[in-house]
């Protein structure tokens, strides 16, 4: 008897099967089986499910002699069924990698429950993907198993089946079945949740929920619609059945309440000729079943009770009131922002006219991100070094808490931030400031550049449209010229940038300032660093931190971290830090020994409190050198980051540390302890030597005194690369922490 049965009920869904059978196949847990249900569909669902069902044992193609609808076809498969626990599926759907594997550690963890739920994200017709936005209703503390009266917030979750496993016997003993119509999820979900005698959670995405940009049928104009007041029906009548559920009947007279206000007000599912009768039917089932005792917010007071009182009219015209009501609130909105934008650059045309103010910086990192990276810490030298300068740092109101105390806060398009952009005389970012920018002769920018360049950047870019995704390269370049200063960490990052963004600005080739850190921190700020993250004592920190994937719409992990600290056993912890725009969807509730750091201004810091990197093509692992610590690199898709992006050089001739192909070899390689051993110390060295040559804590001071200062002579000299130098050390630590260091 196998674990599971899903079954894949298949109707006009040909384009999407193949997608839906293969994610269930690929899954890593493999004792199921599919039931495919080919509800003699015109097109060609059926031979796909006989073609899948010959290839592997594990596949049932079951054909049904006429369209039955939905329901009447998960019964059907449901008839087939022989595992312990049913999972449905629709055939447009996907389940995501390892699902089935986290369902089933979930169901015996929490004692077989009856009913398990789990969650889902929205994926569109774009690659986006979107997490359920009641997730947090999926929380795990607290009991594991319970009934619906414990948790009765479950219920504000979606109601359909397929994002639950259900106990067969449970479901068999109980006698549950699926009517036919639309909404054929409504009398099955209500009644499985109220009568299941224990329900667990998962706080996991299981399944990938396509978005069809046309052909959903719930979204067609038809009277079909009108199914929704028997499938009710068949709830009240499961509740009258049973007197000990009548508690749950003010719940569900609400809901339903709710569901006929959303398909009434939904302005594409009635036909225009049906309204009337759709909303008389909809009153006559609020009188039948009307059972007051569950909270309505205030918003809905009068719309349930103009639906109880069937007055179709007045709710018609208070529903185009409130459109209305908001069309003039977007409207107005619009000529506020309008009229502002007007006084703004009418502002900033102003303050070009008057004269710059010579001890004025403005810094900025990011785009307008918190306080960090090579302008932080030029910033920080500037006030040490500078007498009488006063620095503005360009931020969002949610980093402005980053932002040293004596430094001005600059919100992005103020008033303030205008007027900053054009009497400042130093400007300082390692991105672009504001494409209206206007450089005015005497003023001063550096840029900084966000770490050595391995991947494709600047005007390189032209040949590879999927990297470059639209970059106005007119506008790049007139960025560029607006550069007095562009600093350069080592000879590799002059060459490649001289060339991608051609100008006539100065090479500072000083080191990265963001990698002074790295020198001046002692083990026990470190031990602080790796408190204040919450990594235990004695661990072994390991910072996992991929780069963006150009090819890919959607950002997913290429690494199973929560195999990998299975893997590697209860002494390692990793600091998880995912790229932007990366999927909610392929995330589950935090493994206790994954610790997201996703949201961490600094990656320096990161990097300090951390034993280890794993990476892939991040430009980080060249500053990660800098601490003498092992980097290894997991390079799964390197031919396709190549196609689409573009590196400088072949990453896999010349390392930082050991190289990974796959996951599989990556786990090797930490099992085995090669991660830490002599290669990777000697890899690592000579990677530091070719691209770390001037990092030695003094790169900030270099650049202040030569652009802010003037100073171009004495100036602190580099280190030389062949000279020894002592970067930040890990604190002592008793347990396997110890000796991370090669």
């Amino acid at each position: 008897m196998p674990r599971f049965s899903v079954i894949v009920p298949a109707f006009r869904v040909q384009a999407y099967l193949h997608a839906c059978l293969d994610s269930v196949l690929a899954q890593s847990f493999k004792d199921y089986e599919i039931v495919v249900v080919d509800d003699c569909s015109p097109d060609a669902c059926g031979p796909i499910a006989d073609e899948y069902a010959r290839r592997d044992h594990r596949v049932t193609a079951l054909h049904l002699p006429r369209n039955t609808g939905l329901g009447p076809a998960r019964n059907a498969g449901m008839g087939r069924a022989a595992g312990d626990y049913l999972i449905f599926l629709d055939g447009d759907d996907t389940l995501l990698p390892d699902a089935l594997q986290i369902i089933a550690d979930r169901i015996d963890a929490t004692g077989e429950p009856d009913v398990l739920m789990y969650d889902y994200a929205r994926t569109y017709w774009t690659g986006r993907s979107v997490r359920n936005v009641l997730a947090a209703h999926l929380d795990e503390s607290g009991p594991e198993r319970f009934r619906l009266t414990d948790r009765p917030e479950l219920l504000q979750l979606l109601m359909v089946v397929w994002n639950k496993a259900y106990r067969r016997a449970f479901i068999e003993a109980e006698g549950f079945t699926f009517p036919p119509g639309y909404y054929e999820d409504t009398p099955w979900t209500y009644p499985v949740l109220m009568s299941a005698g224990s329900i667990a959670v998962l706080d996991a995405v299981c399944v990938s929920y396509r978005q069809r940009r046309r052909g959903n049928i719930l979204s067609t104009t038809s009277e079909k619609h009108f199914d929704v007041f028997d499938q009710y029906d068949r709830v009240f009548a499961f509740i009258d059945s049973r007197p000990e559920l009548a508690l749950w009947r003010p719940v569900m007279f609400r809901r339903m309440l709710d569901h006929f206000s959303a398909l009434f007000a939904s302005r594409d599912r009635l036909p225009h000729h049906s309204r009337a009768a759709f909303f008389r039917r909809a009153a006559a089932s609020c009188r039948r079943y009307r059972t007051p005792g569950a909270p309505v917010p205030r918003r809905a007071l009068l719309r349930h009770g103009l639906l109880r009182l069937g007055a179709r009219r007045t709710y018609q015209a208070l529903s185009g009131a409130q459109r209305l009501g908001g069309r003039l609130r977007r409207g107005s909105a619009a000529v506020r922002r309008a009229v502002r934008g007007a006084a703004l650059r009418a502002h900033y045309r102003i303050q070009l006219r008057l004269p710059l103010r010579s001890r004025d910086a403005v810094f900025a990192s990011r785009g307008s991100g918190g306080y960090t990276g090579s302008p932080a810490a030029i910033e920080a030298k500037v006030r040490e070094l500078v007498p009488g300068v006063r620095t503005a740092w360009i931020c969002r109101a949610a980093d402005a808490h980053t932002v040293p105390t004596g430094t001005r806060h600059l919100a992005p398009g103020s008033f303030a931030h205008w007027t900053a952009l054009a009497r400042s005389a130093y400007l300082v970012n390692d991105a672009a400031f504001d494409r209206g920018l206007v450089k005015r002769r005497g003023q001063v920018l550096l840029q900084t550049h966000e770490g050595t360049p391995l991947r494709t950047v600047g005007t390189d870019l032209l040949d590879r449209p999927a990297a470059a995704r639209g970059t106005d390269f007119e506008q790049l370049l007139r960025s560029v010229d607006t550069w007095d200063f562009s600093l350069s960490a080592n000879p590799h990052s002059t060459l490649v940038r001289e060339r991608a963004y051609p100008s006539a600005y100065l090479t500072l080739e000083y080191g990265s300032p963001r990698n002074d850190v790295y020198h001046r921190t002692g083990p026990a700020d470190v031990a602080r660093l790796r408190e204040t993250l919450g990594i235990p004592a004695g661990s072994t920190a390991l910072l996992y931190a991929p780069t963006h994937r150009d090819y890919r719409r959607v950002q997913r992990p290429a690494l199973d971290l929560e195999r990998l600290v299975r893997v590697l056993g209860p002494q390692f912890v990793v600091l998880a830090r995912a790229p932007r725009l990366a999927d909610p969807g392929g995330h589950r509730a935090p493994h206790p020994r994954i610790i997201d750091v996703s949201g961490h201004r600094s990656v320096e810091t990161l990097a300090l409190a951390s034993d280890a990197l794993i990476t892939d093509y991040a430009s980080l692992m060249f500053d990660y050198v800098n601490l003498d610590r092992p980097v290894v690199l997991h390079l799964a898709d390197i031919e396709a980051y190549e196609a689409a992006r573009g590196t400088y050089f072949d990453i896999t001739a010349f390392p930082p540390g050991i190289v990974a192909r796959g996951q599989d070899e990556l786990f090797d390689i930490f099992a085995t302890d090669h991660w830490r051993g002599s290669r990777s110390a000697q890899l690592r060295a000579a990677f530091r030597a070719r691209f770390c040559p001037y990092d030695d804590g003094y790169a900030a001071e270099r650049v202040v005194r030569r652009v802010f200062l003037g100073e171009t002579d004495g100036l602190p000299l580099p280190v030389p690369s062949t000279a020894r130098r002592t970067p930040s050390a890990l604190p002592a630590q008793d347990g396997a922490g110890a000796g991370v260091k090669s």
